[in-house]
């Protein structure tokens, strides 16, 4: 599986047939604005720019949207917003990259989509309770903590 983070934006526009080859793409709101034209704000400018993102080859498409969570459109058409999970915010700073991380890991120990973007918010939460980039990236032992704290059932029953 391969998965592209067009972070940061790119200067240029990049050419179809190379975002085109990866499975998965995820952009943030600023960077998919850039990649289709369409000004990402919400649930619905993100859909259609994950479509537009989609016609060019991608089959899962993963928007992060800030404060607002993330936003799916996989290969089958079924969107869904994934929302933050409550913690207290400290610094922002690349929330983003642990996102991807956190993404990466768990699709590699062979979680599902939807299962790997859970995990995925669950890094970003935690990252951004501690200032710093590198240093504010948890451990294992901190997700695995933050997890069994977390009702699960009430988040899934929000990821709409």
């Amino acid at each position: 599986m391969a998965i592209l983070n067009p972070a940061p934006a790119p200067q240029k526009p990049l050419d179809d047939s190379f975002i085109g080859m990866f499975d998965v793409v995820t952009p943030n709101e600023t960077e998919a604005s850039f990649l289709t034209g369409i000004e990402v704000v919400d649930r619905q400018s993100a859909h259609k720019a994950a479509q537009v993102l989609q016609k060019k080859g991608v089959k899962d498409v993963i928007i992060t949207l800030g404060k607002m969570g993330c936003f799916l459109l996989d290969s089958g058409g079924q969107a869904l917003l994934f929302p933050t999970m409550d913690v207290k915010v400290v610094d922002t700073t690349g929330a983003g990259d642990a996102f991807n991380g956190g993404l990466a890991t768990a699709l590699s120990q062979g979680k599902d989509l939807r299962q790997a973007i859970y995990i995925a918010t669950a890094v970003a939460s935690l990252s951004v309770t501690k200032v710093g980039t590198a240093p504010a990236m948890p451990n294992e032992k901190e997700l695995a903590q933050f997890l069994a704290k977390l009702d699960s059932a009430a988040y899934w029953e929000s990821v709409r």
